[in-house]
Parts: C-alpha cells; sequence; structure tokens
C-alpha cells in the first residue's frame, strides 16, 4: 500500500477541532467511569459492569448501537469505491431486513432470559456445553481485528509510518481507555462520536454534491457496473452478504444492548430508529465514495475516501470530519474490545474464578494484543475479514439459536454442540482446500449445511450408539 501522510494538508484549526473532538470523547468517557462507581453495590458490580445495571435508555441505546455497528468504515467506502451501489445492497439492505427481523421476532425472547451475556443465554436455552462453546464463537466474532486494521489504515494516513506500527500504537491506546469504566463509559463515548461521525459523512455528501453537481456527473465519470446492483458480482457470491447480514441475530453487541435496555419497548424501538439512522448513513458513505471514484479513480481504494474529504473540504472542517471518521472507528473498537474481554472473564473463566474488574482488564488487554497480531496477516484486506468471521458465525450459530428461539427445549446441549462444531469443520475445510474443485461456492453455503446435517443426524447418531450400548449390556 502506498506510503501516504495528509499531516501536512491541516492547519491550526484542523488540529484544534481535532482534538476538541477527542477531548469530548475522553470526558465522556471518565463521566460514564464516574456514574459507574456511583451505582456500583456489591451485588451489583458484574450487573453494572456488563450492562449498566439494566438502565439503557431510549436515546443512549440508539446512540450506542448506531455507533458501535459502524466502525468498518474503510470496508465501506473501500467496497463502494469498487463496486458502487453494491454496496449499498450488500452491506445496506441486507442489514436493514436483518434489524426488522430483530426488531419484531428476537427482542422479545431475549428479555425472557436472565443471562448478562450472548453465550450466557446460550447456556439457558441448551445447557453449559453450548455456553462454553458460544463462548469461543463470541470471542472471536467480537475481536475486532478489522476495526483495528480500520485504526492502523487511518493513523498511517494522517501521519505515515508503517501500517503495523500504527495498528499497534492505536489499539494500545484503545485499550488504555476501555479499562476506565465498563459499559457506561462506553456507552457515553458512543454518544459522543455518534453525533460527530453522522455529521462528518453528511458534510462530505453535501461538498461533494455542491461541488460536482448529482447523479448526472456521477454517471459520467464511473463504470456503468458501479449502477448495477450486482455491481459485475455473481448471485451467490452476493447472496453470501446476506447471510452474513443474518449473522445480526447470533451478534453479542445486538444482544448485550437489548439485555442492557430497560424495557422491550425501549429495544425496539431502538433498533428501528437506529436503521433508519443506518440507512441515511449509508447514502453518505456510498455516495461519498462514489464521488472519490469518481474524481480520483487512482487512488487506493482502502484510503481514497478519507484522502477525498481532506480535499475536498476547507480547513476547520478537514479536522472535524477527520473526528468523525476517528469516533467512527473507535466507537466500534472500544465496544468490541470490551465484549471480548466481557467473554473471556464473565463466560470462559467465571466458573473457575470469581469474575472482577481486574479480571476484565486483563481480558481486555489479551484480546488487544490479539487484534494487534491477527490483523498483521490481512494485508490491510477488511472486506476478507468481515467475509471470513461473518462466515464462521453464521454458519454455525445462527442456525441452532434461531431454531433454539422457534422451538425452546427442543434441541440438547450435546445437539447443539454437534451441529456447531460440523459447521467449523465444514467451513474450515472449504476454506483450505475450495482451490482443488471446480466448484465457486463460498465457505459460508458448506458450514451452513454441515451445521444443518448435524442437527439432523445427531438424535439418529445418539439414539443409535444408546442402542448398541444397551444391546452389549443385555
Amino acid at each position: 500500500m502506498k506510503n501516504i501522510s495528509l499531516f501536512h494538508s491541516l492547519n491550526l484549526w484542523d488540529w484544534a477541532i481535532f482534538l476538541v473532538v477527542f477531548l469530548f470523547t475522553l470526558l465522556a468517557i471518565f463521566w460514564g467511569n464516574h456514574l459507574k462507581r456511583k451505582n456500583l453495590s456489591e451485588k451489583q458490580t458484574t450487573l453494572e459492569l456488563l450492562l449498566m445495571g439494566r438502565q439503557l435508555t431510549l436515546p443512549l441505546f440508539t446512540a450506542t448501537l448506531v455507533a458501535t455497528w459502524y466502525g468498518g468504515i474503510f470496508g465501506v467506502t473501500q467496497l463502494a469505491f469498487e463496486s458502487g451501489v453494491y454496496n449499498f445492497l450488500t452491506q445496506g439492505i441486507f442489514w436493514y431486513i436483518t434489524y426488522l427481523i430483530f426488531a419484531f421476532f428476537m427482542v422479545k425472547k431475549i428479555k425472557t432470559y436472565n443471562g448478562l451475556t450472548l453465550p450466557e443465554m446460550i447456556g439457558e436455552m441448551f445447557g453449559k456445553r453450548s455456553r462454553t462453546l458460544s463462548a469461543y464463537f463470541n470471542f472471536f466474532n467480537v475481536l475486532p481485528i478489522a476495526y483495528a486494521l480500520s485504526l492502523g489504515l487511518f493513523l498511517s494516513a494522517l501521519f505515515g509510518g508503517s501500517l503495523e506500527l500504527n495498528i499497534a500504537l492505536g489499539v494500545i491506546l484503545v485499550m488504555a481507555y476501555s479499562c476506565l469504566g465498563g459499559l457506561r463509559a462506553v456507552v457515553f463515548s458512543d454518544l459522543v462520536q455518534f453525533v460527530v461521525m453522522c455529521l462528518s459523512v453528511f458534510l462530505i455528501l453535501v461538498f461533494s454534491y455542491s461541488k460536482y453537481g448529482g447523479l448526472s456527473f456521477l454517471k459520467s465519470h464511473l463504470p456503468s457496473e458501479h449502477f448495477s446492483l450486482l455491481g459485475g458480482h455473481s448471485l451467490l457470491s452476493t447472496l453470501v452478504w446476506g447471510l452474513i447480514a443474518l449473522s445480526t441475530l447470533v451478534d453479542p453487541n445486538f444482544y448485550t444492548r437489548v439485555l442492557a435496555a430497560k424495557s422491550e419497548k425501549t429495544a425496539k424501538r431502538g433498533i428501528l430508529i437506529s436503521t433508519v439512522v443506518w440507512f441515511c448513513f449509508d447514502i453518505c458513505t456510498t455516495g461519498g465514495a462514489l464521488y472519490a471514484r469518481a474524481t480520483m479513480p487512482e487512488a487506493a481504494s482502502e484510503t481514497a475516501y478519507l484522502i477525498y474529504a481532506i480535499e475536498l473540504l476547507p480547513h476547520g472542517l478537514r479536522g472535524f470530519v477527520l473526528a468523525g471518521i476517528l469516533a467512527t472507528i473507535l466507537s466500534t473498537l472500544d465496544s468490541y474490545l470490551f465484549l471480548a474481554g466481557s467473554t473471556i472473564t464473565y463466560d470462559l473463566l467465571s466458573q473457575k474464578v470469581k469474575h472482577s474488574k481486574k479480571l476484565h482488564y486483563l481480558g481486555i488487554c489479551f484480546a488487544g494484543v490479539l487484534a494487534i497480531v491477527l490483523s498483521f496477516a490481512f494485508n490491510g484486506n477488511i472486506k476478507n475479514i468481515w467475509k471470513l468471521l461473518g462466515s464462521y458465525s453464521a454458519a454455525c450459530l445462527l442456525l441452532p439459536v434461531t431454531l433454539g428461539h422457534i422451538f425452546p427445549k427442543k434441541i440438547s446441549d450435546h445437539q447443539f454442540v454437534f451441529s456447531c462444531l460440523m459447521g467449523v469443520v465444514g467451513t474450515s475445510f472449504w476454506e483450505l482446500f475450495s482451490d482443488h474443485f471446480q466448484i465457486q461456492l463460498d465457505s459460508l453455503y458448506i458450514g451452513s449445511f454441515f451445521t444443518c446435517i448435524g442437527l439432523i443426524s445427531f438424535p439418529y447418531l445418539f439414539r443409535f450408539k444408546y442402542e448398541i450400548k444397551t444391546n452389549e449390556f443385555h
């Protein structure tokens, strides 16, 4: 990737505004930490730390859900830069449908459980082994590899230097402030970042339209495929994104916010409002990336949106928009680190050692270091990270958990574990050996098929094993 630096494109006003926004974010974190301490009691320590005492109100619910769910801005704009409105289909429409499913069908079911995390809730649904296995899936699902990479790309574009060094320095900074408080501190920082990130992408689109014009300009400067819903991709590869979007139904960020909400009504309304905000946000990011492609087609797709924004905007707004893009990344990175840390300490270790704040902070640090190391392996390609981790989550967890909601107590603990492990085998096999077959099929389809086979075949395999043991006894 070309080594660039936008440092000299900014003046004193840009830096002042950038630092003011960052300072407000830190103040929000400290304020959230202060409120957390104020609300703590011995019996409520874990509940306050993980779910802010189940007191998440509608404005805070909406702000934290929107901000947390949109950290991969460089991945989205990269896809729009390369494939046009295909991005709006794969990263927008598919997801809106899933959000509506979650709001109308999942929220009510989730609020009936007492668990504090998604794995604990799965444990209530299926059993102890299912909780442990789903905790491992949960950990890798929220391990913020893509967002560590996004932060590294941002810092590299702003200051120059190697991508690896910027990833490490950026994630270490986020690890430090993520240890200042629990979910309450994350939510309050998300509130600031929500406002800044939404205004930033809106400003980029408005200035683009004002300077270059509307659809006629884009059509005359972009390939025709950029206005096709499939964008030159096959239908099967496109539908993979639809299945990945369905992994929202087993996403720990959604579950955490729903479990933390004051009521079922708050969670349902919050998701519906968030969907409207995401729709507007997607229009802005897709549109901005199309203008970037139209005006600077030779730019590196992963950072083109950022460079375009800096060249487009006047001084002062450059600093604000940079802060907005950074806020978009940080709001997701800190939330994912928080959840990864709680998964380690609460879902994987709590049965052996007592859950505590110090242990939780160690979990956050471990997750941060692992995210840094793994982000080096993807060579700047955020889209590949999403597809790989999303494929495992959707292929292995989606079907059994959804069926568990629809048919309570019909899937046993062992059956859940067996089907998920079958999904892992199928997905991994296809990831490793698909090049040896003359079939262009995504690993998500194979993994989902194996999971389904595991669910269907387990009762027969278990019964057969039981009958053999019975015969041997007689």
